[in-house]
């Protein structure tokens, strides 16, 4: 389902502000997709991702009533799972004790030490080598089209950070992609 075809969305958002089930089930199938792949693009992985999906539909259906309609459903909800995602990377680096370095996450800060290419390398591979942080950034600016502000506000940092980060994903997937 398109919630915005046919303008749908604001009776749609209209009626989840009511607490109406069948509302928040229709934005929940609406975006659990895009929540999901978000959150698999942040965390690195299929559990996290679940967990994010999880997390930001319960604080949609608690907050729907935040939504201010300046914007799309989909860039709230967005906005949210985001959120979400990088709480749980934030959880995670605590709960293990690894800490942040000056110029960001190192590569193995969440336990993922970066493999060394055994023979030709995918996108995918690539991406996967990143650190959380700079593969998060990367896939917000280039992909979902977040401004620098917004992922430095999103990561409780600097637009600046989320320059820099930027441009080392760039950096080194040019070198390990060729």
């Amino acid at each position: 389902m398109n919630p915005d075809a046919f303008g749908l969305e604001s009776a749609l958002v209209s009626r989840a502000r009511t607490g109406d089930e069948e509302a928040l089930e229709a934005v929940f199938h609406a975006y659990r997709t895009q929540v999901y792949n978000l959150g698999r693009r942040i965390c690195g992985n299929e559990e996290d991702a679940e967990d994010v999906l999880q997390d930001t539909f319960l604080e949609v259906c608690r907050s729907i009533n935040r939504f201010r309609g300046d914007g799309s459903l989909w860039g709230w909800v967005r906005r949210v799972a985001a959120s979400k995602a990088f709480m749980l990377l934030r959880r995670e680096r605590i709960r293990s004790g690894r800490t942040v370095s000056g110029d960001g996450l190192s590569p193995d800060a969440f336990g993922v030490a970066p493999r060394e290419p055994t023979g030709p390398i995918d996108l995918e591979a690539a991406l996967s080598r990143l650190s959380p942080v700079t593969r998060a950034v990367l896939w917000l600016h280039d992909v979902e089209g977040y401004t620098h502000e917004e992922i430095g506000e999103l990561m409780e940092k600097t637009a600046s950070f989320s320059k820099s980060q930027l441009s080392r994903a760039h950096r080194r997937l040019r070198e390990w992609l060729g």
